[in-house]
């Protein structure tokens, strides 16, 4: 819609009911991460943008992984060029900031552009940061190689059930992209390429809040890590940095 807002409607046959439509409604205000969680963890997850970590972030629907990213990225250097990349735009940012959004084919054969060349081009476009509303596609790999050549305190989101389940969705995105790797290369590249998970949640009452910080353990196997928040706690200091 015009405003950012997201509309879904199913109608008859399918439908058997009769007519049904959603709206998500695109908000630009910035919420503080105090909204998600305690004080303390709002500080720990800060000190991790400071140190450019490589962060995910991840959840089901309608948990506000899009609204935590944006709270996370509003908290780097306004001298630092981020760029975003989406599939549909709804990230709202200040700053040193450039957009990108892809765009499907049109119905006149023009070629569409897909997150993927945005990411290369994005590479192209000397960012300190990058900025990836979510990983959905052929862009995961593009994605991790720029993360594992120096592209470090990047951002991203992904749907997923918990903190190492949004790892596994990677690697599942990656053998898609890059069928002939071994999964064990698979799961090293996304090891080192993801630092850190933070996994967000809805309570029974509504409530959108992070349920775990995980750091990401380095290796080719099964995706493993160290919880650093355990709900509104800090329970560990994270040892990864990138610089």
């Amino acid at each position: 819609l015009p405003d950012g807002s997201r509309l879904c409607a199913v109608v008859e046959p399918v439908a058997l009911d009769g007519p049904s439509m959603t709206i998500r409604r695109h908000r630009p205000r910035r919420i503080p991460l105090e909204q998600f969680t305690t004080p303390p963890v709002a500080d720990a997850l800060r000190q991790l943008v400071d140190g450019r970590v490589n962060m995910l972030v991840t959840g089901a629907t309608s948990t506000g992984k899009t609204t935590l990213l944006t709270a996370l990225a509003s908290g780097v250097d306004p001298a630092e060029r981020l760029v975003v990349i989406e599939d549909t735009a709804e990230l709202a940012l200040a700053g040193h900031v450039l957009r990108l959004e892809a765009r499907p084919p049109g119905l006149d054969g023009v070629r569409g552009v897909d997150p993927a060349t945005l990411v290369r081009t994005a590479l192209r476009l000397r960012p300190d940061r990058l900025v990836l509303g979510e990983f959905r596609g052929l862009e995961a790999l593009a994605v991790v190689e720029a993360l594992n050549t120096g592209h470090d305190g990047s951002l991203s989101t992904c749907h997923a059930n918990s903190a190492l389940d949004g790892l596994r969705r990677l690697e599942t995105l990656l053998m898609q992209a890059a069928p002939s790797w071994p999964l064990a290369a698979i799961r090293r590249q996304v090891s080192r390429s993801i630092d850190v998970v933070v996994h967000l949640d809805r309570t029974a009452d509504g409530r959108r809040t992070i349920a775990e910080v995980v750091e990401v353990v380095e290796g080719d196997g099964e995706p493993a890590g160290r919880v650093l928040v355990a709900g509104d706690d800090v329970v560990a200091a994270c040892t990864r940095r990138r610089r």
